[in-house]
C-alpha cells in the first residue's frame, strides 16, 4: 500500500506540472523510486459512473475502482503509472518510449481498445480520452489537458467509445456533408405518418452525425436539432394544429440544450420524433379499429416492397374479402387505393424538396417502373410528376 501511494503522488506531480518546483525529474524519481519516464497519458473514464455509484457506500467505490486497477495491471503491456483524477476518472501515465516513434499512434489505439476489451470482463465500461506524447516530462501535463479536452462534455459517454485530440483537429464543417439521402428519407417518411420508421431512420442518422463529425458535442446538437425543427414544418404543412407543435418543440429544443449525455439526448430526440409523426399519423388514418390500424402500419414500413393485398389480410390474420369490405367502410377507400395514395404521398416531398430525378423517386417509393408510378402519379394529383415539380418550383 505505501508503495501504491508513492507512485500515486509521483503520478499527481507530472499530471499538475508542479514538480518542476521541487526537483528535476531524475532526482525525483529515485526519491520515489520510480525507474519509468511517462510520455503520454490516457484516460479512462467509467461510463454511467454518476447513475452507477448513486447511492452506493464508499466500500462500493473502493472495489471497483481497486477492480479496474488490478485488470489494469494484468493487461498493459508496457510500464505505467495511474491516478484518480475524479470520481470514476482514471489517468494512466504510459512510457511509450520503447515504441518506435511512427508506430506509437497506432498502438496506443490498439491499446485503448484492449483496454475496453479487458474491462468489459470484468463488467466495468468505459470510454478514453488519449492526449499527445511528449519527451519532455515537463510537458506530460499538457498530454493530460489533451486527453480531457478530447472527452470535453462527457456528452457521449456510456457508449464505450475512444477519443483522441487529433479527433478535434480534423473535424470538417456541417455544410459540407450534408446527408441528403437520409435526410430526405427521414422527412419523406414523416410525411406520411410512418413513426416506426421515423424512429428507426433518426437513430442512424444521429449515429452517423456522431461519427462524422468526431463526436464534436456542439456539431451534433446543432444537426439534431435542426432535423427536429425541419421535421415540425413538415408537421404543420402536412395541416396539424401549430398550437401544440410550436409550444412542444420549443420546449424540447431548450430541454436538449441542456442534456448532459448522449443516451438521454437520443431518448428523448426518438420519443419527440414519434410523437411529432404520430400526429401526422392521427390527421391520415383517423379513429379506425386495432385490425385497419394495424394493416395501415403494415403498409407503410412496407411500401418500398411489392406487397399485395393477400399479403395485407394474411398479416392482419384476416380473410381477403372480409379485410377488404372492412377497410372500405373504416378508412372509405380500397385497400390497394390506400397503399398507392400513401407511396405518392411520400414521392411528393421527393419532387418539392430534392433534385432526384423521377426513376429513383419511383424506386423510393415502392415502383420498379417509373412510367407505372407516373400514371398512378397523375391518377391521384392530376399532373405528371415533372409538372408537379415545376410547378411547385415556381411558387417559390
Amino acid at each position: 500500500m505505501v508503495e501504491e501511494l508513492t507512485q500515486i503522488s509521483f503520478a499527481q506531480l507530472l499530471l499538475s506540472g508542479t514538480f518542476v518546483h521541487v526537483a528535476p525529474f531524475e532526482v525525483l524519481q529515485e526519491k520515489y523510486g520510480v525507474n519509468i519516464q511517462p510520455n503520454v497519458v490516457v484516460l479512462v473514464s467509467m461510463d454511467r459512473y454518476p447513475d452507477l455509484a448513486d447511492g452506493k457506500p464508499v466500500e462500493w467505490k473502493i472495489n471497483v475502482g481497486r477492480k479496474l486497477v488490478e485488470e489494469l495491471d494484468i493487461l498493459l503491456p508496457i510500464p505505467f503509472l495511474w491516478a484518480w483524477t475524479e470520481e470514476g476518472v482514471l489517468a494512466l501515465l504510459l512510457d511509450f518510449h520503447e515504441v518506435h516513434t511512427d508506430d506509437r499512434k497506432r498502438e496506443i489505439l490498439l491499446l485503448a481498445e484492449e483496454i475496453q476489451k479487458g474491462s468489459d470482463q470484468i463488467g466495468i465500461h468505459v470510454s478514453i480520452g488519449i492526449g499527445n506524447f511528449y519527451d519532455d516530462p515537463a510537458s506530460l501535463i499538457c498530454s493530460f489537458e489533451e486527453a480531457k479536452k478530447s472527452m470535453s462534455g462527457r456528452f457521449f459517454q456510456g457508449n464505450k467509445l475512444i477519443f483522441h485530440t487529433d479527433m478535434r483537429k480534423n473535424m470538417v464543417e456541417s455544410l459540407k456533408i450534408p446527408l441528403t439521402k437520409e435526410k430526405s428519407e427521414l422527412f419523406s417518411i414523416v410525411r406520411i405518418g410512418h413513426t416506426e420508421g421515423v424512429v428507426t431512420q433518426m437513430k442512424g442518422i444521429m449515429e452517423r452525425v456522431a461519427k462524422i463529425y468526431n463526436y464534436n458535442e456542439e456539431v451534433f446538437k446543432s444537426e439534431v436539432i435542426d432535423l427536429l425543427m425541419m421535421m415540425s414544418r413538415i408537421v404543420l404543412e402536412a395541416g396539424v394544429s401549430p398550437v401544440s407543435i410550436l409550444t412542444n418543440t420549443a420546449n424540447v429544443i431548450q430541454d436538449l440544450y441542456h442534456t448532459i449525455r448522449y443516451d438521454k439526448f437520443v431518448m428523448k430526440v426518438c420519443k419527440y420524433a414519434e410523437w411529432l409523426t404520430e400526429q401526422v399519423e392521427n390527421i391520415n388514418i383517423g379513429d379506425v379499429s386495432p385490425n385497419i390500424k394495424q394493416a395501415i402500419r403494415y403498409m407503410k414500413e412496407n411500401h418500398q416492397k411489392d406487397v399485395s393485398l393477400e399479403d395485407i389480410a394474411h398479416y392482419c390474420h384476416l380473410s381477403r374479402y372480409h379485410f377488404s369490405h372492412l377497410f372500405k367502410k373504416e378508412v372509405g377507400t380500397s385497400v390497394m387505393d390506400f397503399f398507392n395514395k400513401l407511396r405518392i404521398e411520400k414521392s411528393l416531398f421527393y419532387l418539392e424538396k430534392t433534385d432526384s430525378s423521377v426513376q429513383e423517386i419511383a424506386n423510393q417509393v415502392g415502383f420498379e417502373d417509373s412510367n407505372y408510378f407516373s400514371r398512378l402519379f397523375k391518377k391521384y394529383i392530376h399532373s405528371s410528376p415533372t409538372e408537379y415539380r415545376r410547378l411547385m418550383s415556381n411558387r417559390f
